[in-house]
C-alpha cells in the first residue's frame, strides 16, 4: 500500500455523521422501523437520521441531558426569533430528533408530542415543571430564561417575545444507560 493509498482518519464531521448513523440504525427497531425497510423499499426517513442537537457544550449540556435521560425532564423552550434566524423550522407533533451530549455522543431519540409558541409572559407553570429546573417552578425558569434568551436577543428580548415550548418522550433508549452501538 503506498501513501497515497492509505487510510485516513474522518473530519471532526464525518465522525460525528458515523456516529448518528451507526446510533440511528440501532434505534430504528424502537421507533417502529424495521431494517428490511431498507430493502423493502422504505422512505428516506427510515433510513436517514433525524436531525442531532444538543442543549450546547459542557457541563450545563450534559447536566439537562442528564435530566433527559432520567425522566425529570420531559420539555424544552426556545426563542422563535432564534430559530427563524438560524432557517430552522418550528417543531411539529410526531418528529423525532436525536441529542447528543456535549462531545456530540448520540444519547437518545426523542419524539415531540406537543408545540406551542407563546409569548414569553405566558409560559405556564405546567411547561416550567415539564422543564425539570432545580426546583421546577415558574419563577424559577423565568429568571433562567430571560438571563439566557436576553443573551441571545439583547435588547430585542420582551417579554412579548414568542417562545416555542417543546414536550418529547424518550423513544430510545427506553431504560438505563444508553446501548453501545456496534
Amino acid at each position: 500500500m503506498t501513501d497515497e493509498q492509505a487510510p485516513t482518519q474522518g473530519t471532526v464531521g464525518e465522525v460525528e455523521d458515523l456516529r448518528i448513523s451507526a446510533f440511528w440504525q440501532a434505534a430504528r427497531g424502537h421507533v417502529g422501523l424495521g431494517k428490511m425497510d431498507a430493502v423493502m423499499g422504505g422512505t428516506p426517513d427510515d433510513v436517514v437520521p433525524p436531525p442531532s442537537w444538543s442543549y450546547g457544550d459542557g457541563a450545563a449540556a450534559d447536566e439537562l441531558l442528564g435530566r433527559v435521560l432520567d425522566g425529570t425532564k420531559s420539555g424544552t423552550a426556545t426563542l422563535l426569533a432564534q430559530l427563524q434566524g438560524e432557517g430552522i423550522e418550528v417543531p411539529r407533533v410526531g418528529d423525532l430528533s436525536i441529542v447528543t451530549d456535549a462531545n456530540g455522543e448520540p444519547r437518545a431519540v426523542l419524539r415531540t408530542t406537543e408545540v406551542e409558541v407563546v409569548r414569553f409572559d405566558e409560559v405556564s407553570g405546567e411547561h416550567a415543571a415539564a422543564e425539570g429546573g432545580p426546583d421546577a417552578s415558574l419563577e424559577s425558569w423565568v429568571a433562567e430564561h430571560e438571563a439566557s434568551f436576553g443573551a441571545v436577543l439583547g435588547d430585542a428580548f420582551t417579554s412579548a417575545s414568542e417562545v416555542v415550548l417543546e414536550r418529547f418522550e424518550i423513544i430510545y433508549p427506553t431504560s438505563g444507560p444508553t446501548p453501545a452501538v456496534d
